[in-house]
């Protein structure tokens, strides 16, 4: 059985706390916009078809924001440190707790091997073909995969069979790039 050693959820808090650390109220506050521009932008976009997709993850990532920004304004902190944050003290033991219940849930369904995999969140996009109208939209997905090629694989098989949904538009994958954690950060 899969488990995932972090979770989408997981990838994005931790991400916002280590970008966090070390900045002062001004530049929070900048990344806060910033987010809130993200989410805002990815509420216009179309909808994905599963419930990992960008929206959740720029909204995920908008409520660490301002979650830090308000602690720092509360705390009056001239700069940001996740060791003075009780909260973001406790993702890594949250973390760890629920994968050791994820573990334990496992090994007693009998469902085989516990396998833990280090999946990251990819983005893949598909095209309609060359020459098809200007308003057909790029298909944006977001799935969990070991690799981008695992994880444009994984999409295929999912929306590539006969009626799925790249097969109604004649879409081909263009693209399958880390969305979580952000490439450089390390998880």
């Amino acid at each position: 059985m899969l488990i995932y050693e972090y979770l989408p959820y997981e990838f994005a808090r931790l991400g916002v706390v280590s970008k966090a650390a070390g900045l002062d109220p001004r530049a929070v506050a900048a990344h806060v916009r910033l987010a809130q521009e993200r989410a805002g932008s990815a509420r216009l976009a179309p909808g994905e078809p599963h419930n990992l997709s960008e929206l959740l993850i720029a909204e995920l990532r908008r409520l660490q924001w301002e979650r830090i920004a308000s602690l720092m304004n509360r705390e009056a902190m001239a700069t940001y440190a996740p060791a003075h944050d009780a909260r973001a003290r406790r993702y890594e033991p949250q973390r760890l707790q629920r994968l050791a219940n994820d573990v334990a849930q496992a090994e007693q369904s009998g469902t085989g091997t516990v396998q833990i995999e280090r999946h990251r969140v990819y983005r893949i996009d598909a095209r309609p073909p060359a020459g098809s109208p200007t308003h057909v939209p790029v298909l944006t997905l977001h799935l969990m995969a070991a690799t981008p090629d695992r994880a444009a694989e994984k999409a295929w098989t999912l929306h590539g069979r006969e009626g799925g949904l790249y097969q109604r538009g004649g879409y081909r994958i263009t693209s399958a790039e880390q969305a979580l954690p952000e490439p450089g950060e390390l998880f």
